[in-house]
């Protein structure tokens, strides 16, 4: 296994143009996975100990840092990031920190799962970022407050250890834990700034919440569904179609670029368990010039074998949501949506329940995990 590029060290001071130009950042293998801290899914950072320059709400939001270099405020400098005030040592003789001292913010995972690779972005944060960071995570069932999450009893596990940064940096991190968490504390050492953190993960859904739910949408990300592949993904990722809600805007779905050969795009998914589908939702919203012109969706029941035809080749309309009862119920653990010729989709919303079998293996796994 490759080990993950690591920066440390400041960055050059801004020199004017375009911020980005000299920030470092890597190729890391889990990047494709779902951002289980993505705010859309409810995540939150619900605590910190200091956010005296900029607000701890910064950590999660879902576009790239900014920087305006003329914006400053009656504290200083106002940053798009998470930034503490400098820590002094306990008097004169003693001006510097003491080596434990740190700042630490508690982030509530918008949906419970394992962490695969963690992001805490410096971006331009370049001489004033932490020397250090760690992370740690726990599992603690319901919505529990600040002071419950740190109170004694609670068990955290370290996911990062203490680990020297780089300013203006994508730092990442591989995480093998391999158990399901909800929260998670990250601690900058001693103090300084954070741009964004992402929590690169598998979504481990409560079996207990779906079977009470009954029905309930099969392919959200919410729930455990992922997108395995897809046929293009240049303007928008695949992932969108399974995000909660729906589309605010163009590119909050996901749309191909203009094909000139005679083929078709497509998206395959895998439920969260195998199940049987009973209703379909095919939302274009927002894609006017751009919608796909057809669509037609495939199921699969099992990890290979042949695909049968769900809903034949329908025709779409722009900025609407399509809704379809099928006339059967479709036993599946993998769905295929092909769209023609090209453009995109919104959301793909797949009614049912997970079968006996199905619900067997979420239970267990849910287990296994330490749910």
């Amino acid at each position: 296994m490759t080990a993950t590029e690591r920066f440390t060290g400041d960055a050059n001071p801004y020199g004017g143009g375009d911020p980005y130009a000299d920030y470092r950042t890597a190729d890391f293998p889990f990047t494709g996975l779902v951002d289980l801290a993505d705010r859309r899914l409810g995540a939150g950072v619900i605590a910190a100990n200091d956010e005296f320059f900029a607000e701890r709400e910064n950590l999660l939001r879902p576009e790239p840092a900014e920087f305006d270099p003329e914006r400053f405020g009656h504290k200083g400098k106002i940053m798009d990031g998470w930034e503490t005030r400098r820590r002094r040592g306990a008097s004169a003789d003693e001006p510097h920190p003491a080596d434990e001292d740190h700042d630490w913010a508690l982030v509530r995972l918008g949906t419970p799962g394992i962490v695969r690779g963690i992001v805490v972005d410096t971006a331009h944060f370049r001489g004033n970022y932490p020397q250090a960071v760690s992370v740690e995570a726990a599992c603690v069932p319901g919505s529990p407050s600040p002071g419950e999450l740190l109170a004694p009893g609670v068990e955290w596990t370290t996911l990062v250890p203490r680990t020297p940064v780089g300013g203006h940096a994508a730092n990442g991190f591989a995480v093998e834990a391999g158990r399901r968490f909800t929260h998670l504390r990250v601690n900058q050492h001693p103090d300084g700034g954070i741009a964004r953190l992402r929590v690169y993960g598998e979504v481990v859904p409560d079996p207990a919440w779906l079977a009470a739910l009954g029905t309930f949408d099969l392919v959200a990300l919410e729930n455990g569904g992922t997108v395995e592949d897809a046929s293009d993904r240049f303007y928008s990722p695949a992932t969108h179609t399974i995000e909660p809600g729906r589309s605010r805007k163009m590119d909050d779905g996901w749309e191909t670029r203009r094909r000139r050969d005679r083929g078709n795009d497509w998206i395959r998914y895998r439920l969260v368990e195998q199940a049987r589908i009973r209703a379909v939702e095919i939302d274009t919203a927002y894609l006017k010039g751009n919608s796909a012109g057809w669509a037609s969706l495939f199921a699969r029941d099992g990890g290979s074998g042949d695909w049968t035809e769900v809903l034949p080749r329908t025709r779409l309309q722009p900025d609407t949501d399509h809704r379809f009862i099928l006339p059967e119920e479709v036993q599946a653990t993998h769905i295929r949506i092909d769209i023609f010729p090209d453009g995109g989709i919104s959301r793909l919303r797949l009614f049912g329940s997970p079968t006996e079998e199905g619900a067997a293996r979420l239970a267990a796994r849910h287990r296994e995990l330490g749910g």
